[in-house]
């Protein structure tokens, strides 16, 4: 198979979807593997590299998309719409929900679009999300700090405090990969943490992993207003695969913030959990609505782009070289999780919660592969 690994050109954007050594893996398994000219550089992975793993070097990012496989990190920018072909498999981050425009443009070109962010694993988890979960979560709390210095729009507060000053405190929405790693972070600091989140037994876990340095909460809307109010650092870290992040932070609440405060949404790739929440990117990450710093940056994992893509890639590689060796009908076939990724397919959308949130005909992915 023809596999092609473009360069990112989304803002910032560091990654690269396959390595050298992934590389190196799909050309000794026979594929052609295509990396575009300077795709992994900014990682440390020259296109000498590449070319001693086996792959040829495209010099435009149309000789990288004329392939039947393409491997990337985030979904295609509007530039790269026209550069996919019918019948093409595009498997990267996807994030449909909240860009109508993207998936009328799959649709209409007739590609089969692979989720990294609803690929599970036996156990239901997400494989392929929660290596960059992990990542954002601790990188939420180090942003959220660095946000509320006075420079950036900050009200001051050191999370950590110092002697006869009390620590500044963080609520986190969630409870998830995102949300534990946060918290990690934020009880390192020396933070006064609290963590909400719908299930009991998550709560327990994390109580039984941060002890008493860790409050936990049932989310319900009031005990959010009244503890997003009352934050100097407030962190979204609520996921459901797939659909657009529900909105749990109302205006109201963000207006009675104190002024200098900190949101972090984590999942504004997926909409954001705040009414007041809107894309930024790492070349200007911070606004100020309503007296309130906001980092909403979808790419979050780029600004450790090395430790993101050995990451991400490791996770990646072995459905890779399924899709590779099978095809996308022999390989979903035999992989439920992998099926679970496919969200459009001959201009389908093959999965259903995306489905219902942007109002269009789900058709199972099993009727759409026949």
């Amino acid at each position: 198979m023809r596999i092609g690994v473009p360069k990112e050109i989304k803002n910032h954007e560091y990654r690269v979807g396959v390595t050298p050594a992934g590389a190196h893996v799909l050309a000794t398994a026979g594929h052609e593997v295509r990396i575009e000219a300077r795709a992994g550089a900014a990682v440390g992975f020259d296109d000498a590299a590449y070319r001693a793993a086996g792959a040829q070097i495209a010099a435009t990012a149309a000789e990288a998309y004329a392939s039947d496989l393409i491997i990337k990190v985030k979904e295609l920018q509007p530039e790269e719409f026209a550069l996919t072909h019918s019948n093409q498999i595009l498997f990267c981050y996807q994030h449909f929900a909240p860009a109508p425009a993207l998936l009328a443009a799959m649709l209409e070109r007739n590609v089969s679009c692979i989720a990294y962010e609803t690929v599970t694993a036996a156990d239901g988890s997400l494989p392929l999300l929660v290596p960059m979960s992990e990542i954002a979560g601790r990188l939420a709390t180090q942003v959220g700090a660095w946000a509320l210095q006075m420079a950036n729009g900050g009200c001051g507060i050191l999370l950590s405090g110092v002697p006869g000053v009390a620590p500044g405190k963080v609520v986190i929405i969630g409870g998830g990969t995102v949300g534990e790693n946060a918290a990690k972070i934020a009880i390192g600091m020396g933070a006064d943490v609290t963590l909400l989140d719908r299930s009991a037994e998550r709560l327990r876990r994390l109580e039984s992993l941060f002890g008493a340095r860790l409050k936990t909460c049932i989310a319900n809307p009031h005990l959010i207003e009244t503890l997003v109010r009352d934050a100097d650092l407030v962190i979204g870290a609520v996921l459901l695969p797939g659909k657009l992040s529900p909105k749990l932070i109302h205006r109201a609440d963000v207006e009675h913030m104190r002024p200098g405060s900190v949101i972090v949404d984590v999942g504004i790739d997926q909409g954001g959990i705040a009414e007041t929440s809107r894309p930024t990117s790492h070349s200007n990450p911070l606004y100020v609505e309503s007296g309130v710093v906001h980092y909403c940056v979808p790419n979050m994992p780029s600004a450790a782009a090395r430790t993101a893509t050995l990451a991400l890639t490791q996770a990646t590689l072995p459905y890779a070289v399924d899709l590779a060796a099978h095809g996308l009908r022999a390989a979903l076939a035999a992989d439920a999780g992998l099926r679970g990724g496919l969200q459009v397919h001959a201009g389908h959308v093959t999965h259903r919660d995306l489905a219902d949130d942007v109002g269009r005909r789900f058709v199972p992915a099993a009727e759409a592969l026949a």
